[in-house]
């Protein structure tokens, strides 16, 4: 197994803009992270880099395909369990955007709002041609979504403990429990303790996806 390489944060975004760029047709990326390593933010770094390039590129934040109140929080508002099981409406994700995209060229960017608890009532967007959409939020992998590259950016337990709110703890255990029960190598392996001092790991080409 290939050891992590040092890069610049700046060289990490240049390196997932670059092999998204790689990618024929509408393309969709996953960027997994917790909510502590800001996963959305590196994935907005990347969508305007890809711009830049000519690129159409979006990014789409899994908070906003999170289930009603009334499914999510049902049987406890603070568990691991509920959270890594029912927080999040991955089949609502794989439909509204990654099988929509890909065979009809269009795609929902929000589903539900988390904060109003009701419908996000977003209008379905057509996308331009090579469109690159990268799908950023927690716990992605593992859940046979056919994403077309993976990307994780990885904590050590004690870095995703202290960059979590207290009160959000069982997000914590939730991830650690998900990740234990359905393991699968990202394409691109970040470890993302100190944001500032990213370290890679790429996977070899004869292991990736066909």
């Amino acid at each position: 197994m290939p050891d992590f390489t040092a890069i610049t944060p700046d060289g990490l975004i240049g390196l997932i803009a670059e092999r998204a760029a790689e990618l024929p047709g509408h393309a969709v990326i996953a960027v997994d992270g917790a909510d502590a390593a800001h996963p959305v933010t590196f994935a907005r770094a990347v969508t305007e880099r890809l711009r830049a390039g000519g690129r159409p590129s979006d990014v789409v934040d899994l908070h906003d395909f999170v289930r009603p109140a009334s499914v999510r929080l049902e049987y406890d508002r603070a568990g691991e369990f509920t959270y890594r099981t029912a927080w999040f409406d991955y089949p609502a994700l794989s439909r509204e955007v990654l099988e929509s995209l890909r065979q009809h060229g269009r795609w929902l960017p929000a589903l539900w709002n988390e904060d109003t608890d009701r419908s996000a009532r977003a209008r379905i967007r057509t996308a331009a041609p090579d469109t690159v959409l990268l799908v950023a939020g927690p716990m992605l992998l593992g859940r046979a979504l056919p994403f077309d590259l993976t990307l994780a950016l990885r904590m050590s337990d004690p870095a995703l403990r202290r960059h979590t709110k207290p009160e959000q703890g069982f997000t914590v255990d939730g991830l650690r429990e998900h990740q234990r029960e359905h393991s699968e190598d990202p394409d691109i392996l970040v470890a993302w303790d100190h944001p500032t001092r990213p370290a890679v790991r790429i996977r070899a080409p004869h292991s990736a996806r066909d």
